[in-house]
This record gives C-alpha cells, sequence and structure tokens, in this order.
C-alpha cells in the first residue's frame, strides 16, 4: 500500500494527531505525466562566495542603474561590489545592530538603521548620514515615484523625503495613519501603493500628487489586520506578506488579496509560532528559484526558520545543522544579483549562494528529514499490524563520483571494502563510510506511540554512482503495538542529490 511521504510539514499541536514533519526538503507538483503526482526536492545549500566587513550581514541590496553593483551592510559597515567574488569596496559606516531597510531611487540608496539612517549617491560617489534637523529616525523605507517613503520609531506618522533627494526632508512632510489609533509599525511600496501596516491595522497609500502631501489614502483600503514584526514584511509572486497582529491576538502569517489580507499560515505553523519567546522580531526576506516563490521567515529568539512555497501553498522548515541538533537557517537577508540569488549570514560576516547542485551549507552537512504517518489518513483500524517492509522511491545512483579524493587512484570502493596503497607503500582500509556521499545513505526510524518514543536507527543505501537500480528497502519493522499506530521518520546527511517520490509499505492486519 501507498505510504503518504508526500505532503506538507504538519505537526500538530498534539503529535498524537498529526507528527509530519520536513526540514530542508520541499515538495514540487507534478501536473501531468509523472510517476506520482508529486515529488519531494532537497532545499538549496550555501554555497560560499566571500566573507565581507565583520559581520553579522544586516543587508543586501542589488542596486543595476549605473551598472552590475550590489551593496552590502555587514556589521556597521556598507559595502559595494561589483561580482560575487570582486574585492568589496568600503563606502562608510552606520549605526545600530538590527536588519537594516534599504531602498534606492536610481542614483541615491538610503539605509534605514532604525533610527539613524544613510545615503549613498552613486553619481558622486558620496555617503552620508541624514542629518536633516526634521529627519525624525527610520524603520523601515521604501521609493515611491520619485521619494523615499518612511515611518519613524514609536510613531503614527509616515514621511516623504525631498523628491529624488533622501537626505532632505520638510518638517511639514508627514501625516499620520488614523484609520484606527494604533501606532505604525512598518511599511512597503507594491504596486506604486504604500502599505502602511500598524499593530492592529493597514491602510494603503497611493500619490495623489497633493501641493502640501504627495500622498493620500486609498479609500476602502483599510484591513484591520496589522503587523507584529516590520522586518516580516516582504513582497513576492505579485502581493504582500507579513506575520500579522490584530486587537484579538497575533501569529497568523497573511497574504495581500487585494487590499484584504488572506491567511496563508496553518494551524500547525500557527501553534508553532505561538510557542516562540518572541515573535517580534521575526525576519522574512523572499526569492524565487525554478519556478518556486519562497516567503522565508526567521524567529531569532525561537531559533527557528519556515518556508512557505507560494507554488504548491506548502509550509517546510529550512535549518542548519550543526552538533547534531537542527537550529535557525543561517540565511538572514536576500538579493538577487545577475541571477544569482545571494544570501547573507546572520551570525557571521559570509556571503553565499542559494545553489540546487550544492548539497551542504558552506561545508557543513545539510539534514535533511521526513516524518509522516505510515497509515493514509483514516486507514487505522486501532488493530495491530505487522509491518512487512518499507520501499522508499529515490532517485538512486546519486553517490559523488569525480570530487571524491579516492578517485585520482582509480579506487571503485565496493560494499566489503578496499585497499588504498600511499605513496609510503601503506595501506589504508577503505569502507563504504570513508568517503561521505561514495555510497550515500539514508537512515530510518519509527514511533510507535504518535511520535513521542523513537527506535533505534537503521540505515540503507540509496545507490552508489550509476547505481540507478537500487533499491531503499527496509525490512522486518516489527509489529505496532501500544496505540496501533506509526510514524516513521527517514533521514541523511550524505551531500548528494536527494529526491524522494513515493513510498510502499507492506504490512498484515491481527486480530489484536
Amino acid at each position: 500500500m501507498k505510504s503518504p511521504i508526500l505532503g506538507s510539514s504538519y505537526v500538530a499541536r498534539s503529535v498524537n494527531a498529526a507528527d509530519s514533519r520536513m526540514v530542508n526538503l520541499f515538495p514540487e507538483v507534478v501536473p501531468e505525466g509523472g510517476q506520482m503526482p508529486a515529488f519531494l526536492n532537497r532545499a538549496p545549500g550555501l554555497k560560499f562566495q566571500q566573507s565581507v566587513g565583520t559581520g553579522p550581514i544586516r543587508g543586501l541590496w542589488a542596486h543595476q542603474t549605473q551598472g552590475a553593483d550590489f551593496y552590502v551592510v555587514s556589521g556597521q559597515q556598507v559595502f559595494k561590489l561589483s561580482s560575487l567574488t570582486g574585492t568589496p569596496t568600503l563606502l562608510g559606516s552606520v549605526t545600530g545592530t538590527g536588519p537594516v531597510s534599504i531602498a534606492d531611487n536610481g542614483d541615491q540608496i538610503i539605509f534605514a538603521c532604525n533610527p539613524d539612517a544613510f545615503v549613498y549617491t552613486e553619481s558622486t560617489n558620496t555617503f552620508v548620514q541624514v542629518t536633516d534637523p526634521d529627519f525624525p529616525g527610520a524603520v523601515t523605507v521604501g521609493y515611491l515615484d520619485g521619494y523615499f517613503v518612511f515611518n519613524p520609531p514609536n510613531s503614527q506618522r509616515l514621511y516623504v523625503t525631498s523628491l529624488l533627494d533622501g537626505t532632505q526632508v520638510d518638517p511639514l512632510d508627514f501625516v499620520s495613519a488614523e484609520g484606527s489609533p494604533d501606532g505604525v509599525v512598518g511599511l512597503i511600496v507594491d504596486h506604486r501603493e504604500v502599505w502602511v501596516f500598524g499593530t492592529d491595522s493597514t491602510e494603503v497609500w497611493y500619490n495623489a500628487g497633493g501641493a502640501d502631501f504627495p500622498l493620500a489614502r486609498i479609500q476602502g483600503a483599510f484591513n484591520e489586520i496589522g503587523c507584529v514584526a516590520p522586518y516580516s514584511i516582504a513582497k513576492l509572486d505579485n502581493s504582500v506578506f507579513w506575520l500579522g497582529c490584530d486587537a484579538r491576538g497575533q501569529g497568523i502569517v497573511y497574504r495581500a488579496s487585494g487590499y484584504v489580507g488572506q491567511r496563508v499560515s496553518t494551524h500547525a505553523v500557527e501553534w508553532q509560532i505561538q510557542q516562540y519567546p518572541n515573535m517580534s522580531d521575526a525576519v522574512a526576506y523572499t526569492y524565487q528559484q525554478d519556478g518556486h516563490a519562497f516567503y522565508v521567515l526567521n524567529f531569532p529568539t525561537g531559533n527557528t526558520t519556515w518556508v512557505l512555497d507560494v507554488a504548491s501553498g506548502v509550509w517546510h522548515e529550512r535549518a542548519y545543522f550543526d552538533n547534531g541538533l537542527f537550529s535557525r537557517h543561517r540565511g538572514n537577508n536576500q538579493c538577487n544579483f545577475l541571477g544569482n540569488i545571494i544570501i547573507g549570514d546572520y551570525a557571521n560576516s559570509n556571503i553565499y549562494t542559494f545553489d540546487l547542485t550544492t548539497y551542504a551549507d558552506n561545508g557543513s552537512p545539510q539534514k535533511w528529514l521526513r516524518s509522516w504517518r505510515a497509515l493514509p489518513t483514516g486507514q487505522n483500524n486501532l488493530k495491530r499490524t505487522a509491518q512487512h517492509s518499507l520501499q522508499l522511491m529515490f532517485e538512486s545512483g546519486v553517490g559523488l563520483s569525480g570530487n571524491d579524493p579516492f578517485d585520482v587512484f582509480g579506487l571503485l570502493l565496493t560494499e566489503d571494502g578496499d585497499f588504498l596503497v600511499t605513496e609510503s607503500g601503506d595501506y589504508i582500509e577503505v569502507t563504504a563510510t570513508t568517503v561521505q556521499g561514495a555510497n550515500p545513505q539514508a537512515m530510518l526510524r519509527w514511533s510507535d506511540d504518535g511520535g513521542h518514543t523513537w527506535s533505534n536507527e537503521h540505515w540503507v543505501s540509496i545507490g552508489r554512482i550509476g547505481g540507478y537500480g537500487q533499491r531503499a528497502i527496509w525490512r522486518r519493522l516489527g509489529m505496532t503495538m501500544k496505540l496501533r499506530d506509526r510514524v516513521y521518520e527517514v533521514s541523511g546527511t550524505d551531500p548528494v542529490k536527494l529526491v524522494i517520490i513515493d513510498a510502499e509499505l507492506m504490512i498484515s492486519g491481527t486480530n489484536g
């Protein structure tokens, strides 16, 4: 029978009800002609490019009006780069330690560091702090029709700078978001409209060309859903996404549908978010790769990263694997530079690219994991079953070849092991596990109490290079006792391509 390994990450408040976890894997739907209706892909790895400054990476921005350049806010310094591995040019220093909101008008780039702001002008190669005495500080910033639009900290106000000059602010160039008495949390400019997020509400403004103040509120574009985290606001798939808050609660992820917030998170994701000590520090970025559009939501104090694949509407976790434990993903921000998805590290000065053919995170193992209920929904009759075998359909034969250090000697590893003769004449026994990835493995364990406790680990090969007929089968899996239920979990760390297509389970029932 088919075992439902495909699907989303859904670990409910009660693991007995649902314990389907998915880490560093995401599904892709096959609309027609496929062996199965979907399959699971491995998440992209972090391909190291270089270290910039002292870190951490607080902001990234690609700017291609004056040439192909991108900008990195590393620690309290701003750098300009013209290539991924080129020498960074130091532009100047900034303040603060948190995320930096960035926008440009074609010539000037403004860096909002909450509360201070800094402007780099490409045409004159000058970097200055905004020192206008009428500048009230900036949390988030956007660009609209020649103006930089920003919100000060702890305020209901929305400001614009002078036309085409981010260093100047008229003391009268502001309005108050008064549709609701809440304060403004953050803003974003989308489709030439300014979405202004309060703690309990959202307003949308447009450029009405007013003589005293250019912006005006769009009538009817008022939403009684606010935002709990200013840096969770991001654009993707012709829409706006954010982590919501209103007078009734918080912790739901929304997507704009017209001027209305449409819930896109699940109860399971929302329950997980509610457990974090602080959700107001959430930081989001978005990117698109191979037609998949991803909203990546990091929770620093929660030490977790959740990702929504807009193409499928499915959530999964991204994680960094270190010392045997998962933690939040190292990616903190993103920009698209000449087709490269550049990612900045939240913990150090590294910048990477997301690469679907890199199967590690900056050289560290990238662990993938999938847990799922053995039986399809509604098919558990609460009787004991003998679980004879579980076969997973991987894309097999993906073991490493030319990059193995032993391949230069023309050595072919076998299941029984071989010997490598060194230049000094010593014999070194080479086993299947000597070169990680030469004989990639998948590890299986299971739980018969709904996901509370787990069995020992059981390993099988998913195929050396060229072993396309390799079958990943676990046999003699025992009886389901206790709750007459079983949850399987499969995982691995080998740096190889990983595709899971199907799971086939052979069982027989009992009268008990």
